[in-house]
């Protein structure tokens, strides 16, 4: 019976510890008018960075372009205060960019007749581990950002996106 209670207790320390060792972080989304229209969570993986992002209030049928900028901040109506892509390595803006991506540059996202997006974007460029050059964690913060057109994956510095419709701060 000693060995069982044991037993249960190290499953119980080793469980403590995995959770303990999860790192996850999250962002509120704003429109331009500053109202709330949005969460996304980011959670660490093996293979990087998952975000699950969930908004309503977009345009309808439409695709979108989806970026990490470098600072975290998002003062509407324009979001510059995000300043440009999260780009760490100091390289060339677009997915199909020989001298890119930006560790900020993501798939475009794609919206449902009402606005609404629920989208799942796994970023391996990224990471939420401390002290990492390409950490969204860092001094001064990061902020994920939504386009009001979709990125053409190669035109430096933004894809021709386009203006600034939702940001949110990641924490």
């Amino acid at each position: 019976m000693g060995s069982v209670v044991k037993g249960l207790a190290l499953c119980a320390t080793l469980f403590s510890f995995s959770m303990a060792q999860e790192i996850k972080a999250h962002a509120d989304l704003i429109n331009q008018k500053g109202e709330k229209i949005g969460t996304a969570e980011f959670l660490q993986t093996n293979s990087g960075v998952l975000i699950k992002l969930r908004a309503v209030g977009l345009p309808p049928n439409t695709e979108l372009a989806l970026h990490i900028h470098e600072v975290g901040k998002c003062d509407p109506p324009d979001f510059m205060s995000a300043k440009g892509h999260f780009n760490p390595y100091k390289k060339k803006h677009g997915l199909l960019n020989p001298d890119g991506p930006h560790a900020g540059d993501m798939p475009n996202v794609f919206t449902d007749s009402n606005g609404n997006l629920r989208v799942d974007v796994l970023n391996t460029f990224i990471t939420l581990k401390p002290n990492k050059e390409n950490s969204l964690l860092k001094e001064g913060g990061t902020a994920l950002m939504i386009h009001h057109h979709r990125d053409d994956y190669k035109t430096d510095p933004a894809g021709d996106a386009g203006p600034r419709i939702a940001c949110g701060v990641i924490k």
